[in-house]
């Protein structure tokens, strides 16, 4: 059926195979579609009526035809292969995988019964694959892991002519990043609500390829309603959208703030991480800043106890606060900065982290990471 090299074949595997459902409701959507088109091209997809993921590849040599195989099986038999060409060829009901002295034979499963791949949505704009997986990445890390609240699991993106918004919540923290884009239409506006794994893991795929990003919704035109697809270097990934509902979390944003400090990243994430070690899972890292240093405490009583102290830049009214030590180490590890800056109100009150790059006079921050402080007993 087609000739094509190990590396090459591998890579397209895994990554449509990451679209796979673990648990299908029914067994052919474990199935990898490769397709040998007239032209030549070999096309491999999945899909599990959410998700679908669609590669296109031009292999060594290709005669037109198409099988359906375990598409997770297929990942780990090409992953293990030696560095030659492999050859894939259908044999009635069977696949046979040659590569070098390796020869793997798999069941088909019947096509017939996949369901059709759906149709990208419009092209509504372009980004760059960096920009765009660097900012996903930042906003992710807030996004919920409670299904029972769906609203909370996505990422929601608001597109106001060549200003892009993502954010995401859990409750407990809030990710907003803005960036710019290429949109088709100057007078764009738009909103979808993006499952935050799926958008997460496309991100991730995409941003490898170092090509443009190509983002498609059926908001821009009559097609494919309540999708969005994204496209870079012949991958195309398309998800179906959560409901739009989420929480009007601009207003949670403060403007004014009673102190502020200005913390080296790499210092302060170690500092962070040796005072958490003996912090139980769910108590806080308390800090108190004054003068020039902040002075981390974890444990307390007839516990195992921590306390370090770091020199830092402070401005404001002296200020103890605490907080859950692991949102606060991904606020940090999403900042694109040597320097973090954190501003505070008061103990109760949220705080916001953002790298510690100048902006413009009246500006925010391209990104700003919002943390809930943990009340502390009196």
């Amino acid at each position: 059926m087609f000739r094509i090299d190990r590396d090459v074949l591998a890579e397209a595997v895994a990554w449509t195979a990451r679209s796979l459902p673990a648990r299908p409701s029914v067994p052919v959507l474990a199935g990898m579609r490769l397709e040998v088109t007239e032209s030549g091209q070999l096309k491999l997809s999945g899909f599990d009526y959410e998700v679908s993921a669609e590669v296109t590849l031009e292999p060594q040599t290709g005669e037109a035809g198409v099988v359906l195989v375990s598409g997770r099986l297929l990942a780990e038999i090409t992953r293990a292969l030696p560095a030659q060409p492999v050859d894939f060829v259908v044999e009635g009901a069977k696949a046979v995988v040659t590569c070098g002295s390796a020869r793997f034979t798999l069941l088909t499963m019947p096509v017939e019964d996949y369901p059709s791949l759906p149709t990208m949505p419009p092209a509504a704009g372009r980004v760059g694959s960096d920009v765009f997986a660097s900012a996903v990445s930042q906003v992710a890390v807030a996004t919920g892991k409670d299904d029972t609240l769906p609203m909370l699991t996505g990422v929601r993106v608001e597109i106001e002519g060549d200003t892009v918004t993502l954010a995401a919540t859990d409750r407990y923290r809030l990710a907003v990043r803005e960036l710019k884009w290429q949109p088709e239409q100057s007078d764009i506006s738009a909103i979808a609500m993006i499952p935050g794994k799926t958008l997460a893991d496309a991100a991730k795929a995409l941003g490898a390829t170092g090509a443009e990003v190509e983002i498609a919704m059926s908001s821009v035109g009559g097609t494919g309603e309540g999708m969005i697809g994204f496209s870079s270097a012949g991958r195309r990934t398309t998800t179906r959208l959560l409901d739009p509902e989420f929480p009007k979390y601009r207003s949670l944003l403060p403007t004014e703030f009673s102190a502020r400090a200005d913390l080296p990243v790499g210092s302060f994430v170690e500092a962070v991480k040796r005072v958490a070690l003996v912090a139980e899972r769910n108590t806080p890292i308390r800090m108190a800043f004054r003068g020039g240093e902040v002075v981390l405490e974890a444990g307390s009583g007839d516990e195992a106890q921590a306390v370090e102290v770091l020199p830092v830049d402070f401005e404001g009214d002296d200020i103890n606060i605490a907080f859950n030590h692991q949102f606060l180490l991904e606020g940090l590890g999403a900042i694109d900065s040597d320097v973090a800056r954190l501003q505070m109100t008061t103990s109760t009150k949220p705080a916001i982290l953002t790298g510690g790059k100048p902006v413009e006079d009246g500006g925010v921050p391209d990104y700003r990471y919002l943390i809930m402080p943990i009340r502390l007993s009196s």
